[in-house]
């Protein structure tokens, strides 16, 4: 990585140092030192491990505070990064390859680093804490089951001597159905034991998913059944098929299956069948594309595992009964689904989707003349992350704080496993340089041939047409955190240029994260969708919604 510290002159070694002028020495810039810790794996481990090393330190009036926010004496329990604040963590970190039960290794915290090398942090006092993520997973999941941690300490830096951190917690493993109650709502609270009776965990090995890998390929998730619901019976529901954001996995589903369970019990939302589809991988999110690094995913859902839940389950299993919902990158990958597959969906409803036209990624055009992730033609930095009119975090800032966490999983590195070709190193090639952030001419041209919806669309909407008119419905805040309203935009200008039938709405002022209120209810959007996708399934149904309670 380049680091944005000063080059080092060796001045002893070749003799200049005695020779330099007075103001040569006033002048020349300070020579910084190397900052490091030595890291050890506690001895109650019984076991050799390996990962990657983290290292985290947060001034300590800023974590204070931010302790304080969340309640309680103020009392520091976890240092962390977050992209959305993205420069007040440094994070520093290194391979380890073998670390034994007391044995001590040490991590140079200016060798990897962001927002830049430790030696240039201010000096004070901090927070720090050393992390091994033991998965390489940090990218997607952040800390997780598995993962090892030392305790919190505040420390004075820069230390004359070197700081000792000791890995001494082995975090616990995330639970299905361990929901925090203040993320739930009081229908989800009342029929959770009715919810978890009524999903069934969903583990299906693709046939051709585990071809393309040379091993079994699971494809999980959650099928949801309604209230009532019984497997003699004639009477068929219509079937929708909902799939998260980035960083969401078969865990966090289990939330919403709660939440959709107690609104339908509650007549809030009608009676379907919800198969909550996980989308994480290794490398991402695979979002459901055919792709050459990640495998034919797309097929494996339309023709595997759909065709299996039809058979197993009591699902109207026609295009008018079939509908696709997802939010952020499960957004683009219900859109794509849809566009992909016209056939075999009846529509989808897709919120704040990550871009469709790739003219308008999060605000840069990838197919302008010397296109450039992190800088304007102006050279004013891209904006990627804001709130409403403040900009909270840059795209290279991203990119950087992804690189350090490590290889796989992160948001950058994932749209590459899902979209570029595939590299001589069997690896999907880069969209961008990391360290500039030029990006591939090359790489955009196969990202546009086949990944782009919207000229996708532009390029075939004539046979098209008779199986996706009327079936693209998408929801994106014009204060999206992410920029995600601009390529919906264009997306809309396409469609209503070849003058197809579509609903795309934006909603004034939310957010990314807000998108789905409704007065009081958090879940209202999904619930209003809920009741379109009925009306086209059972056009002459007499069902209404009941008022929605309180969250």
């Amino acid at each position: 990585m380049r680091s944005s510290r000063p080059v080092v002159a060796t001045l002893l070694g070749c003799g200049l140092l005695f020779s330099a002028t007075t103001f040569a020495r006033d002048t020349a810039p300070a020579v910084p030192a190397h900052r490091f810790f030595h890291v050890q794996l506690g001895s109650t481990q019984t076991e050799p491990v390996s990962g990657r090393l983290l290292l985290f330190a947060i001034g300590a009036k800023d974590a204070e505070a931010a302790a304080k926010e969340q309640g309680g004496a103020g009392k520091v329990e976890e240092v962390d990064t977050s992209p959305f604040f993205p420069t007040q963590t440094a994070v520093a970190a290194r391979e380890v390859g073998r670390l034994a039960p007391g044995q001590t290794i040490d991590i140079d915290a200016d060798h990897t680093a962001f927002p830049q090398g430790w030696s240039q942090l201010a000096p004070g006092d901090y927070y720090v804490q050393a992390v091994l993520d033991v998965h390489h997973d940090y990218n997607y999941h952040g800390r997780d089951g598995g993962d090892l941690a030392s305790k919190v300490v505040k420390l004075h830096l820069p230390m004359a001597a070197t700081p000792d951190l000791t890995l001494t917690d082995t975090l616990p493993e995330r639970k299905a159905w361990d929901i925090p109650k203040r993320y739930m709502s009081e229908a989800s609270l009342k029929h959770m034991d009715e919810a978890r009776q009524h999903t069934q965990s969903l583990d299906f090995v693709s046939p051709v998913l585990s071809t393309f890998w040379g091993r079994p390929i699971h494809m999980r998730g959650w099928v949801m059944l309604p209230p009532g619901y019984d497997p003699k019976a004639a009477a068929t529901y219509p079937t929708v098929y909902f799939t998260h954001g980035y960083g969401g996995d078969a865990n966090s589903l289990s939330g919403t299956a709660a939440m959709v369970y107690g609104a339908t019990a509650e007549k809030q939302m009608p009676p379907m069948i919800w198969v909550f589809l996980d989308e994480s991988s290794p490398t991402g999110t695979h979002e459901f594309a055919d792709s050459v690094n990640n495998g034919p995913w797309g097929v494996a859902l339309t023709t595997e595992l759909i065709p299996q839940l039809e058979k197993t389950y009591r699902m109207d299993a026609k295009p008018s009964g079939r509908f696709l919902q997802g939010h952020s990158s499960g957004g683009w990958a219900t859109l794509w689904l849809q566009t992909r597959y016209p056939k075999v969906f009846g529509g989808t409803w897709s919120t704040s989707p990550d871009p469709s036209d790739f003219h308008d990624f999060t605000g840069v055009d990838l197919y302008a003349p010397h296109a450039n992730v992190y800088r304007k033609s102006d050279g004013t930095p891209y904006p990627l992350v804001r709130d409403h009119g403040k900009v909270l975090a840059t795209f290279e800032q991203f990119a950087r704080l992804e690189r350090v966490l490590g290889a796989y999983g992160g948001q950058m590195g994932s749209f590459e496993w899902v979209f570029s070709p595939k590299g001589k190193d069997g690896r999907p090639q880069p969209m961008f340089d990391r360290d500039t952030g030029d990006v591939d001419p090359a790489v955009m041209a196969y990202w546009h041939d086949h990944y782009d919806i919207a000229h996708r669309l532009a390029q075939h909407w004539p046979e098209l047409k008779p199986d996706l008119d009327g079936k693209i419905h998408l929801y994106v805040g014009t204060a999206d955190t992410f920029y995600l309203d601009g390529a919906a935009h264009k997306l809309k200008a396409l469609l209503d240029g070849l003058h197809a039938k579509s609903d795309i709405r934006f909603i004034p002022d939310r957010t990314h994260f807000d998108l789905y209120g409704i007065g009081k209810d958090r879940q209202g959007l999904l619930k209003d969708i809920s009741w379109q996708m009925y009306t086209v399934a059972r056009p002459h149904s007499a069902l209404k919604p009941a008022a929605a309670a309180a969250p």
